[in-house]
């Protein structure tokens, strides 16, 4: 599917939850899979607005679509891989909390356990083939010691340490090789193209917002809170960066932040808001999105998701 863009983008005009529709800047639409913390569900939302496809997900905070169309995302304590008949393809479950998912180019996944502190690469039966314990055997990390987490092209693996106010790059052995200090709660990491790193933060400062820092950890760009006209950044998680450079960013409406911000929204580099989500008939608080009018190999980078 083509995604078709207006030349201008009209004024952002805010509508209300009761009215239940997808809000757009200029003639943009997306369809989507995303993850809804609260509800403890995964969606397919069509371009035209409408819930197509909904499966149980507690906790739901990591979501990919597959090249062979099913879907991908966490459990709570878990991680699952459903086909559009909802019959399950994979399932790995675990007595930790889980937050990060991702399917490797090999056919394993990729899941991060946020309690014990392990990384993992699981097989499609169910093995466990490899471990990083970021933690000692016997500690607990907690409920906020890690959220997305990924494994990147080089074998390292990026991670967000959510209440350690760290993002991690460490190597195939376990080894810190990077840290960023991050205020205000790391959520989700990207590793761009050109080595800098995107994080998207919570609200733990006041102050939640996305930034970009190089390989030395310095900031060289972000997105802060009230930058956006008719949009203000409440607790950032999951985000998606497009072919042409844009950012598809979920903006998590917990915290009793329900209906006073949009769900998602596409915004460029240069802070144009490209697209926005604003329906609160379906959803309560987006965690996750990936578009699905999109060729998966296109879409190189990823949430949260």
């Amino acid at each position: 599917m083509n995604i078709v863009r207006s030349a201008t983008i009209i004024p952002l005009l805010f509508i209300f939850a009761s009215q239940g529709i997808t809000q757009t800047a200029g003639q943009v639409s997306h369809s989507f899979v995303c993850t809804d913390y609260t509800q403890g569900k995964v969606f397919i939302i069509s371009n035209a607005g409408t819930k197509e496809w909904e499966y149980p997900a507690e906790n739901c905070n990591d979501i990919w679509i597959l090249q062979n169309g099913n879907l991908l995302f966490n459990t709570g304590k878990g991680v699952k891989e459903v086909t559009r008949e909802k019959k399950i393809i994979f399932s790995y479950e675990s007595k930790s909390e889980i937050y990060a998912c991702q399917r490797l180019s090999n056919g394993n996944t990729f899941i991060g356990e946020c309690n014990t502190g392990r990384l993992l690469e699981v097989s499609p039966s169910g093995k466990i083939v490899k471990e990083i314990h970021l933690l000692p055997d016997s500690a607990d990390g907690g409920h906020s010691y890690m959220r997305n987490a990924r494994k990147l092209n080089n074998g390292n693996y990026l991670v967000a340490h959510y209440g350690l106010d760290k993002v991690c790059e460490y190597d195939s052995s376990g080894k810190t090789i990077l840290t960023i200090p991050i205020k205000g709660g790391p959520h989700s990491v990207i590793r761009l193209a050109n080595g800098n790193t995107l994080i998207a933060c919570s609200d733990h400062n006041g102050d939640p917002g996305v930034v970009e820092a190089d390989h030395n950890g310095k900031i060289v760009w972000q997105l802060s809170k009230n930058e956006l006209p008719g949009i203000d950044l409440k607790f950032m998680t999951g985000m998606q960066y497009l072919p042409n450079g844009n950012l598809l960013l979920t903006n998590w409406l917990g915290h009793d932040q329900y209906g006073k911000a949009p769900h998602a929204f596409e915004v460029t580099r240069n802070k144009k808001v490209i697209w926005v989500y604003n329906d609160f008939t379906i959803l309560r608080t987006m965690s996750s999105i990936q578009l699905l009018d999109l060729d998966p190999d296109s879409t190189t980078y990823n949430l949260m998701h």
